[in-house]
């Protein structure tokens, strides 16, 4: 059985027509979760949070991946550890999941106590002779990448972070996201595979007939369209628009804002793309008046007028504004369940009530977040049906669909399937 598993799934890796969706089994197999996990979650790089997740010594948060159960935290000299969330006495979980505040780190079964660097301080009827410097929580590889943490749990981690790394640093330092706060948090499974979250995260094909608020903002045309369906005076309106990209794009990075589209998306391990995009309507935040929603802006930003900052990789999706950031991060439950993530963060000092109304901040990307997993769902029971065949995708909107799951196929078989 064992070894019939990988041919098994090796067959529909190279069924997968080019230019076409993934075969069924690919997004709904069980099989196909695990090595899933395995390839894309356990020996890839994957964003799991944030600095300000643990904005002060003693502030923990558990993120489950998988089997697999991590501990991001802040110890006592201020720096962010992530560890394995392992006792390593008989293995019992140290922490349940979600925050918590702790002084050390004490095992609920046999109270093995542990520093929040992971260092053994305490371990009960040992004996004299028990080395406790060899029993250490297991320390998880990981980067700070502009305040947003990413690991791997693979002993070699893909060197090519280094890309995302160099593009990211410079770009998300004027908006200090490392010392900004979490002004709300929403959890939203999706019944559907993650695979099919992160589609349709890429294209806005759908955006128009689904997302009405996130359409005052943003603007369908940056992720393509066919000319040739467009009426002349619509046509008009794109080149037009594509015309004020390239004056902004300019005119942002000669004010020292990097803009230009960055692309990590084949031949790599580490898939991102960045870009700053133009905000539509009066141009200042992903609102429902795109106006800015707080008042109070991040970091040392002094300007409402420089659009929006999106990077995705292969398990998020981010928007950096001046007033407010969008992070959102993707966990597979199951072939046919997805955790999705998302926080809204504006400035630490910013006050709800006084400096930003909540309801403002957080409508359009909850009723879009929402929609989405409607349109996942109703994906996922599509790939579940006999009739299901792979369909094109469009080569104006979906092209960067076409590239997730080139570099999708292209992973799975570097890993041996």
């Amino acid at each position: 059985m064992l070894n019939r598993l990988p041919s098994s799934i090796s067959a529909l890796l190279d069924s997968r027509a080019e230019g076409h969706s993934l075969p069924a089994g690919l997004y709904v197999r069980e099989d196909v979760f695990e090595a899933d996990i395995d390839v894309f979650f356990h020996k890839h790089w994957i964003c799991v949070g944030l600095d300000c997740d643990v904005p002060e010594a003693g502030d923990a948060t558990v993120v489950d991946i998988g089997k697999t159960s991590l501990i991001l935290l802040r110890d006592d000299d201020g720096e962010i550890r992530v560890l394995h969330n392992v006792c390593r006495h008989r293995g019992s979980r140290l922490l349940n999941p979600g925050k918590t505040i702790v002084s050390k780190l004490v095992c609920p079964y046999h109270t093995w106590t542990y520093e929040l660097t992971g260092e053994l301080s305490y371990a009960p009827h040992m004996g004299k002779d028990f080395d406790k410097d060899c029993h250490g929580l297991k320390p998880v590889t990981f980067k700070s990448i502009g305040g947003l943490i990413y690991v791997c749990l693979s002993d070699n981690p893909p060197e090519d972070i280094a890309g995302l790394e160099q593009a990211m640093v410079e770009r998300l330092a004027p908006y200090d996201i490392r010392n900004a706060k979490i002004a709300h948090q929403t959890d939203v499974i999706e019944d559907g595979n993650w695979k099919l979250t992160m589609e349709n995260n890429r294209e806005c094909y759908h955006c128009s007939a689904n997302h009405p608020e996130l359409c005052v903002s943003f603007v369908d045309l940056d992720f393509g369209f066919d000319p040739e369906t467009l009426s002349p005076e619509d046509r008009e309106q794109a080149e037009e628009h594509f015309r004020l990209y390239e004056e902004r794009t300019q005119a942002w990075e000669a004010d020292g804002f990097p803009s230009a589209a960055i692309e990590q998306l084949a031949d790599c391990a580490t898939n991102f793309r960045t870009q700053r995009l133009i905000i539509s309507g009066a141009g200042e935040s992903q609102t429902h008046d795109a106006t800015a929603a707080s008042s109070k802006l991040l970091g040392q930003m002094t300007r409402k007028d420089l659009g929006d900052t999106h990077l995705w990789g292969h398990n998020s999706w981010n928007h950096f504004m001046g007033d407010h950031a969008i992070v959102a991060t993707v966990i597979p439950l199951s072939a046919g369940k997805t955790l999705v993530r998302t926080k809204w963060l504006v400035h630490k000092d910013a006050v709800e009530g006084v400096d930003y109304d909540l309801d403002k901040l957080t409508d359009v990307w909850v009723a879009t977040t929402d929609q989405d997993a409607d349109l996942v769902a109703r994906s996922h029971a599509g790939a579940l049906d006999p009739a299901y065949r792979p369909g094109p995708y469009s080569r104006f909107s979906e092209t960067n669909l076409d590239k997730f799951a080139s570099w999708y196929i292209d992973r799975m078989r570097a890993h041996g399937y």
